[in-house]
């Protein structure tokens, strides 16, 4: 302490100057501001005891935070200096405003999470809406229930009959194997291929249950396009012969070659014959199995019918193929030896 500072005993130190006002050295301090005399004076009579920290636990300022490593930081220093402060993780975060940058950027990690769920699930929205559009038939989902179930039972009577032609094939295969019958089962066989090849190839008449399909026009004449799509529609039902007839009464025997071309007058050509309408064709197969495939939405009843014409059917027991079909002679083509 210097020369002009004098020890009052209060720790405050009193310039060495005339005598404060209120008397001697000792004596009550008259200013209304001064501090009492016995709470700065050493020797004053102690008051509670206070407790003592121990020597485990860190001793705490006034103004400092304690931090988990035992080590002490002075907040009021470090946010007049904008120092980064040690948060309770150990993890030093910016004070002021520097602390900005890192909620914007948790920000922007927010808004990015976002962003790839909404494409994640618009993603799998369309994969699902995709998949059901590809594994949906528009045709049968416009079909109504009893065409369903009728066509369900038309191929499995279908698959029946090709199930007993396999066992009737292996049958004769059988048969061609064993000895002296071998001969006559090889002949038969024969006899009965002749008889099918000559049912379809049109040089041989035919009888059986079938359905009759006429067409009569109505603003616009039947196009050959629409005879054309009846008859690919009756084979893929199973169709095994058919014939043409015209309001003339002409008839023609369709088979794998048979053309259709539009006359004069919405009349029919067929294989170079003129038919006039209405058209009649007469097919050998399954009335139920045929009748459907003609009548699906769509198909070849519904197209006629949305020019102004009319599609009649009339089942038979016993339908009549009866024209022929000159013999194709082939000029080119040759078996397999």
């Amino acid at each position: 302490m210097s020369d002009e500072q004098t020890d009052t005993g209060t720790g405050w130190p009193q310039p060495a100057g005339p005598a404060r006002p209120g008397g001697p050295a000792g004596e009550p301090d008259p200013r209304p501001d001064a501090p009492d005399p016995d709470e700065l004076s050493p020797l004053a009579p102690p008051g509670p005891a206070q407790p003592q920290p121990s020597d485990d636990e860190p001793v705490v300022e006034p103004g400092v935070e304690p931090v988990d490593d035992g080590a002490t930081v002075d907040l009021g220093a470090a946010s007049r200096s904008g120092e980064p402060v040690a948060d309770s993780d150990g993890l030093a975060e910016p004070a002021g405003e520097s602390a900005a940058p890192v909620a914007a950027g948790r920000s922007r990690w927010s808004t990015a999470g976002v962003m790839i769920a909404a494409l994640l699930a618009l993603l799998g929205f369309t994969l699902v809406v995709q998949l059901k559009t590809t594994s949906t038939d528009p045709t049968l989902g416009a079909t109504r229930q009893e065409d369903l179930v009728r066509i369900l039972s038309d191929l499995d009577a279908r698959e029946n009959r090709l199930q007993q032609d396999i066992r009737a094939l292996e049958d004769s295969q059988r048969q061609l194997r064993s000895g002296e019958q071998g001969r006559q089962a090889a002949l038969d066989e024969a006899t009965r291929r002749a008889d099918e090849l000559g049912i379809l190839a049109g040089t041989l008449p035919a009888v059986g249950p079938g359905l009759t399909v006429q067409f009569d026009a109505g603003v616009k004449p039947i196009s050959a396009n629409r005879v054309l799509d009846a008859v690919q529609e009756l084979r893929g039902a199973g169709a095994e012969a058919m014939q043409i007839s015209g309001g003339d009464r002409a008839t023609v025997r369709i088979i794998a070659s048979t053309y259709f071309l539009d006359g004069d007058n919405g009349s029919l050509v067929v294989e170079g014959r003129r038919l006039t309408g209405p058209y009649t064709i007469t097919v050998i197969g399954d009335p139920a199995t045929m009748r459907t495939a003609l009548n699906i939405p769509g198909g070849v009843v519904a197209s006629v019918r949305g020019g102004g014409g009319n599609v009649t059917f009339g089942e038979r027991e016993v339908a009549e193929v009866s024209a022929l079909h000159v013999p194709i002679k082939l000029e080119h083509a040759r078996p397999v030896s």
